[in-house]
């Protein structure tokens, strides 16, 4: 059994080849990305040593948490509340979501929008990077920001002490937009991956 001898691709003309080399732009993106994936790294290590040191008994470290989270209440705070440990492990998870978000624009990005990876046989490949295209990938980033959203959302519930009823109010509905617009690309992407058949 033969296999199927592929053509060999023609040159491209200067214009298109200008054009199509053009992608490489967006590579400073990427990379951008990745310092910016840094940035969080350092901030999520600073946050979560603050709170080993508050949980040990340290005044400055239980200060700069209160503060890092925006916790305000009138009866001064001398030591750590469930509270306050559950608004940093709240914000040390949205570190972690808006991280797996850039990994996901980093990752996919780059395969969809840039060149391969190469990484078909690589014990490490993601699952979802089989599969990926750019409809995939606005799915997927629509789900992480909901996901996201729902943090942001019950940090502000938990302090909710602390925000007027038009704050709440208004995140209420942002995160409810956020929800209803990525059912609409959803449906969207679904429409168009399969379309209706024509009745006879």
């Amino acid at each position: 059994m033969t296999l199927p001898v592929t053509p060999p691709s023609r040159p491209l003309r200067p214009i298109p080849r200008l054009i199509f080399a053009s992608r490489w732009l967006q590579l400073p993106l990427y990379l951008g990305l990745i310092a910016a994936q840094g940035v969080y790294v350092f901030h999520f290590w600073v946050e979560l040593v603050h709170l080993l040191e508050a949980a040990f008994g340290s005044e400055t470290a239980l200060q700069a948490l209160i503060s890092g989270i925006g916790y305000k209440t009138d009866a001064p705070i001398t030591h750590l509340n469930e509270t306050i440990i559950m608004l940093v492990v709240l914000a040390l998870i949205d570190v972690v979501m808006i991280s797996n978000l850039l990994i996901m624009v980093i990752v996919g990005g780059y395969e969809t929008f840039v060149s391969r990876l190469n990484l078909e046989g690589h014990q490490d490949q993601p699952e979802w990077l089989d599969h990926v295209n750019a409809s995939v990938l606005k799915v997927k980033l629509a789900t992480a920001i909901i996901g996201i959203s729902s943090i942001h959302l019950l940090k502000t519930f938990i302090n909710a002490a602390n925000y007027t009823d038009k704050v709440l109010i208004a995140q209420t509905v942002i995160h409810i937009t956020f929800l209803l617009s990525a059912m609409a690309i959803a449906y969207t992407d679904r429409l168009m991956s399969h379309p209706p058949t024509a009745s006879h």
